[in-house]
């Protein structure tokens, strides 16, 4: 028992210290930071996928402290958000739990973080980063629109277009900031599930993007958000505006994905060339609103088993 409590503080003691490493050349290293800050949840969400969790809390609450003295106050916001996004990550694994509940939890855990980071900011140093970024967005989008307008001699944009879209960037900004943090969290599972699979670690095996099926009820929280905009058709500025603006652009990325997903389906299906896929993904921004409709349909009708019944035939 001694010699396994002396191996359990050796390895926290040796991940912690691998953390803070990742979490300070993420800071100090700018060229470096993509790779380290993705990787830098791996050691403990190793620990955490190995060990309890009340002592794998305990390793993160030292991991954090130790970045802290590396790195002072301002490296300490990545180093919670991503200590805790590994703590949730190897908390999952070692639960057997599955991959969309790795997923669901890691996106929660980092919203959460991220949440409380932004309160404590405005609280005790009066720093509204959120706010901070949008008016440096829109200082540059009008600098452009103007910089656009000397340039050709016309109108761009009149002054109400820019208004209206400053305005619905500002209102979106919920569903922007949850949209990134479900893409973080998916990159950080994504690359290190993997590597934890090397480290000997039992990890869920995610399937193939061409698989991916959100469940029905998006499609009739879209049909309800839909409905909403049709009928009652909110105004400007409205909180129900804001409510359904936000749901309506969520919506819109998944059963755009939803879309994507059931192209590449049809062509690993029918055998169709590969390169299909990199024009699909290409065209899905520009082309979305087919796309999304696609994605609908995906999810309202049973087509891949008509097509992949047709091919068994």
């Amino acid at each position: 028992m001694p010699n396994n409590q002396t191996k359990k503080l050796a390895q926290g003691a040796m991940m912690a210290a691998v953390f803070a490493l990742l979490i300070a050349i993420s800071y100090y290293v700018p060229a470096l930071w993509v790779v380290t800050t993705i990787i830098s949840p791996l050691p403990i969400a190793w620990y955490s996928a190995s060990y309890e969790r009340s002592q794998a809390i305990s390793m993160t609450i030292v991991a954090i402290a130790i970045t802290f003295f590396l790195g002072g106050l301002l490296i300490l916001p990545l180093a919670v958000v991503y200590g805790v996004a590994g703590l949730v990550i190897g908390d999952a694994i070692r639960l057997k739990k599955s991959k969309l509940y790795l997923f669901i939890a890691t996106s929660l855990a980092i919203l959460f973080t991220f949440a409380i980071i932004y309160l404590i900011s405005i609280r005790l140093f009066n720093v509204d980063f959120i706010k901070d970024s949008f008016e440096l967005w829109r200082e540059s989008f009008i600098q452009a629109i103007n910089l656009s307008e000397q340039v050709s001699g016309q109108v761009v944009m009149s002054k109400d277009q820019i208004d209206l879209t400053v305005n619905i960037i500002n209102a979106i900004i919920p569903a922007f900031i949850t949209i990134i943090v479900a893409l973080l969290a998916l990159t950080i599972i994504s690359i290190n599930l993997p590597l934890l699979k090397r480290f000997k670690i039992n990890v869920p095996k995610f399937s193939q993007f061409k698989s991916m099926r959100l469940p029905k009820a998006v499609l009739w929280y879209y049909l309800i958000v839909l409905t909403v905009t049709i009928f009652i058709n909110p105004a400007v500025g409205t909180p129900l505006y804001v409510i359904i603006l936000n749901f309506s652009v969520i919506l819109w990325v998944l059963l755009t994905l939803q879309g994507v997903s059931f192209i590449y389906f049809v062509i690993d299906e029918k055998e169709l060339p590969k390169f299909l896929k990199v024009l699909t993904a290409f065209f899905s921004i520009p082309f979305y609103s087919i796309i999304l409709l696609v994605g609908v349909f995906d999810l309202g009708f049973n087509i891949r088993q008509m097509i992949a019944g047709k091919k068994d035939k």
